[in-house]
């Protein structure tokens, strides 16, 4: 049989196996902040287990340290800074907060 009869058969490719996000010595721990911020995005968001290529029970431990940090103020909720400075520069101009003369 010809190759150009067989349509269905890949070609051997060869690829480069990635390596994993987590190494084996890692801890999961809402103190490791090196390994905890590899995992959020620049909004202060968790990234997908398909982004960070992460197995399910890696992903939970990541998700539960991460809520952990951010409740005890390792890191911040969200990271709103642009937004902030706009609000800030929006306070300027209005004058802010007037105070009653008596």
């Amino acid at each position: 049989m010809d190759k150009s009869k067989r349509p269905f058969l890949k070609s051997k490719r060869s690829f480069r196996r990635r390596l994993p996000p987590i190494q084996s010595g890692d801890r999961i721990d809402y103190r490791n902040m090196s390994l905890i911020s590899r995992f959020i995005s620049e909004q202060g968001k968790i990234l997908s287990r398909r982004v960070n290529r992460l197995t399910l029970k890696q992903q939970r431990l990541i998700t539960i340290a991460i809520k952990q940090a951010r409740i005890l103020s390792l890191l911040p909720f969200l990271n709103n800074e642009k937004q902030f400075e706009r609000t800030e520069s929006t306070a300027r101009t209005t004058g802010g907060l007037r105070t009653r003369n008596k």
